[in-house]
């Protein structure tokens, strides 16, 4: 029986439709990620689900028992309650029988005869019943829940009152999720979590969490670690894909290409409709010409799909950055203190034109000093930095005070690119392009900043700082705000080559979303908090391997794992290996970028001697296939029958390999 529903729900704000008649059932374990467009309804149908909403008609119902919790970006929380005491309150029902056993025992004091046989069983009774709820393990449960997010053993008396908003909003996480609800509905539950603590949520809803799970995230590791589906909310409809967020992307990549290839089609078949009318409006075969035209538009009416809008291109030529020479900036022996703490110590660093360097560390560690170090904001305890006498640095920092807000879209972009060489600024049609490469797109290009979400907001600044033709940008958690689809066209600006419209600067990216850092850095610098630092010379999946890799090593030696710190020796690997480095290290160059390959000439493919029906059927017959597996993978049934569930996947992937290889050609003769 499902734990929740939703049953043909609609629900608005005034003229607009956020829910149009949208179902969907969540069964008992299941783990679904929500995706969708900033403002498309995400949060409303959370609400939906955990009864702070009821839909405008339609029905949401919760199973009669069930318990649902949801965490919302500012949890209520008691402020006289320690941290550790406002976690435990999810174990209420604990205390209730610690309670009723601390009475028993104080009776049992002073009781005699019948008296004591009765309190006996009582305890026993209790003492039973505590077992069941884990109440011998709580402590344990409760210190390891606040460890994995982040919270040392320091914090743990400290009162709420005296929390940050995030120590709070990770406070509130912790206690839903020792809680064990039913149905655990997340919104953005990573927004306050290092890398640390995001592996560990990852795991734990994965592998220990046993209800049912809807998270809303732009963390999309996560979503690949913890989604068995996706539902997207689109034109305010409910699409459901099975699978996690890897293969959500690929199926409707797919869906985006076979309603392309029905667009193409239509327009083929309105084509040759229309030119029968207009040759014979008039004559012998007027009146059939006329009966064509009334069924043309019907066909306009009732069949006619619209193009399908492609977010995965982004067309636009950014202004190149101007040259720097050999080096961007470089710094030797840096060490920086803060009060008591030391940040870092005897950092050795030297970034080069083009390069991409990922600075991730725990909260609080020192990135960000680290960066207004390196560019002069900060004065450095001791060492030598160098930086280049040419240098423009565009930053991305958290607060956007100095925006005019009364600037549409364009007209901010306008203002915030800088001249081209020429002198030239850009001109309206550039800074509308410049916006609709940013997903802003019609009206939205009008709209004052002031009116933007906080996320659209942040979409415009960084429009306006890649396109700016700086030889540097820094970007201190750029993806905070951003939905999914503005992450990813973020990524696109700075990993494209040049000539396909990308950043050709270099790149300082604090992060701990590992997709935009996976996708955009060539280097991983870890400020580890306690002076340490390690400079690992290779993408960022290739430092997740390393760091898994060391750590199964010092676990099988006895030993626990240790960051590499400044004080050891330094290492001197061959280039590319993927290898930590310390000391004088010598970094790959920026520009040994994987060349593109959209420029190489198509060699002649498997499928070249099909005919065009040929290969139409046989797409049209590995989508039919592929629906099928999908229908039958949908069924909890066959997830529990690991044999058929794998052999399925199998063939699926199998099928889209082969459907994705005709479409090339399909492609390639529609160009």
């Amino acid at each position: 029986m499902p734990v929740a529903t939703l049953s043909a729900a609609r629900f608005g704000h005034g003229t607009r439709i956020l829910l149009d008649g949208v179902s969907l059932s969540i069964e008992p374990g299941e783990k679904i990620g929500l995706v969708g467009r900033n403002g498309f309804g995400k949060t409303t149908l959370m609400r939906m689900l955990a009864g702070e909403l009821q839909p405008d008609t339609g029905n949401a119902a919760v199973t009669r028992g069930a318990r649902v919790a949801f965490l919302t970006q500012d949890p209520r929380l008691e402020p006289t309650d320690t941290l550790r005491e406002s976690v435990a309150r999810a174990f209420a029902r604990i205390s209730q029988i610690q309670s009723q056993l601390n009475a028993v025992y104080d009776a049992l004091a002073t009781a005699s005869g019948d008296e004591i046989d009765r309190l006996m069983a009582k305890q026993s009774t209790l003492e039973h019943d505590l077992e069941q709820a884990g109440g011998y393990a709580v402590d344990h449960r409760i210190d390891a829940v606040l460890h994995g997010l982040g919270f040392e053993d320091a914090q743990f008396g400290i009162r709420v009152s005296s929390l940050s908003g995030g120590q709070r909003a990770r406070a509130g996480l912790a206690r839903l999720l020792l809680e064990e609800p039913d149905l655990l509905l997340l919104d953005e539950p990573t927004n306050h979590l290092d890398i640390a603590g995001r592996r560990w949520l990852e795991s734990f809803l994965a592998e220990d969490f046993k209800g049912a799970v809807v998270v809303v995230s732009h963390d999309r590791w996560l979503l690949n670690a913890v989604a068995s589906r996706i539902i997207e909310i689109h034109d305010a409809t409910l699409r459901d894909y099975p699978g996690n967020y890897e293969d959500f992307v690929a199926l409707r990549r797919e869906r985006t290409l076979t309603q392309l290839r029905q667009h193409a089609k239509q327009q083929d078949r309105l084509a040759r409709e229309q030119a029968f009318i207009d040759r014979y409006r008039a004559g012998q075969r007027a009146r059939q010409a006329k009966g064509r035209q009334t069924r043309l538009e019907r066909f306009r009416r009732d069949e006619l799909i619209e193009r399908p809008q492609d977010f995965d291109v982004m067309r636009l030529q950014l202004p190149r950055a101007a040259p720097l020479g050999d080096i961007v900036v470089s710094a030797e022996g840096l060490s920086k203190t803060l009060g008591e703490r030391t940040l870092f110590k005897e950092l050795e660093l030297t970034i080069v034109p083009g390069e991409r360097l990922g600075v991730i560390g725990p909260n609080g560690a020192g990135k960000t000093t680290l960066v207004r170090t390196l560019l002069g904001e900060l004065d450095a305890d001791c060492g030598v930095i160098k930086r280049s006498p040419r240098l423009s640095a565009g930053w991305f920092r958290q607060t956007h005070e100095h925006l005019d807000l009364t600037l549409a879209v364009w007209e901010y972009l306008r203002q915030a690119v800088p001249p081209r060489a020429n002198g030239l600024k850009l001109n309206e049609q550039e800074a509308r392009d410049l916006a609709g490469a940013f997903l802003f797109s019609g009206s939205a290009q009008e709209s004052r900043l002031g009116a933007l979400s906080g996320g659209e907001r942040v979409r415009a600044v960084l429009a306006g700082l890649v396109a700016g033709a700086h030889n540097l940008l820094v970007l201190d958690e750029p993806s905070n705000h951003l939905d999914i689809p503005s992450a990813e066209r973020l990524e696109q600006a700075l990993s494209l080559p040049p000539e396909e419209g990308g950043y050709d600067g270099a790149l300082i990216l604090i992060s701990h979303d590992r997709a935009l850092l996976e996708s955009t850095c060539d280097r991983i610098l870890c400020i580890e908090g306690d002076s340490s630092w390690t400079l690992f010379n290779g993408d960022y999946a290739e430092y997740e391997a390393s760091r898994e890799a060391a750590s199964r090593s010092m676990a099988g030696a006895g030993t626990a794992p240790s960051a590499p710190t400044s004080a050891a020796p330094a290492t001197q690997p061959d280039k590319g290996t993927g290898s930590p480095k310390r000391g004088n290290e010598q970094p790959r160059k920026g520009n040994d970028r994987k060349p593109a390959a959209s420029g190489a000439p198509r060699r002649k493919g498997p499928h070249t001697s099909l005919s065009q029906e040929e290969l139409e059927s046989r797409i049209a017959a590995a989508e039919s296939r592929i629906a099928t597996i999908d229908q039958t993978l949908a069924d909890p049934a066959t997830f529990r029958d690991r044999a058929k569930s794998a052999s399925l996947l199998d063939e699926r992937t199998a099928l889209i390999a082969r459907k994705s290889s005709l479409e090339e050609e399909w492609l390639a003769r529609a160009s």
